[in-house]
């Protein structure tokens, strides 16, 4: 695996697709929601997640947008309010929120149990390799790059992100 570092640091600058995976833009649930509260457009006031006309798509986004803000309490206080647990998408943000409570190690069993309801989902591949460089684990962060790569990501911002992280040992907040 040694041979892949100077690999990845040949490769020229990164070019992030825009998709699903590019930044939550602001809306009100973080411009004028305090706490655990999110925008609910029926009502047009801030209420709590289980008050909320919102569907599972809806929770998911507020969910994002409090992450990508740094408000991963409130946003792990949605997540709860989400109607499937097991949703892969939800297991992702768990497993992000907890990285970035510090709780390494419950996050990676979220993103296996991600990984495992939906072995193409790279974002999840990507966080947890974000999560293996954060713990010096570069070789493990190397193996998602590839499963990325092998899974029709290449080019995506989960493949271009963590590629990134591993050259640098930056990693991304959203």
């Amino acid at each position: 695996m040694r041979f892949l570092i100077p690999l990845l640091l040949a490769v020229p600058g990164l070019a992030f697709a825009a998709s699903d995976d590019a930044p939550p833009k602001p809306t009100n649930t973080t411009k004028s929601c305090k706490g655990v509260k999110v925008w609910d457009p029926a009502t047009q006031k801030c209420v709590t997640p289980k008050d909320a006309s919102l569907d599972g798509n809806g929770l998911y986004d507020a969910a994002r947008e409090l992450a990508y803000a740094g408000r991963y309490d409130d946003a792990q206080a949605v997540l709860i309010a989400m109607p499937d647990q097991s949703d892969d998408r939800v297991l992702t943000y768990w497993g992000f929120t907890h990285r970035k409570l510090g709780n390494l190690e419950l996050a990676n069993l979220f993103y296996a149990r991600a990984i495992e309801r939906n072995p193409d989902n790279i974002l999840a591949r990507s966080y947890m390799g974000q999560g293996f460089v954060e713990e010096g684990r570069i070789d493990d962060a190397i193996a998602q790059w590839h499963e990325i790569k092998d899974r029709a990501g290449a080019g995506s911002w989960a493949e271009a992100s963590l590629r990134e992280a591993i050259r640098t040992g930056v990693t991304y907040s959203y």
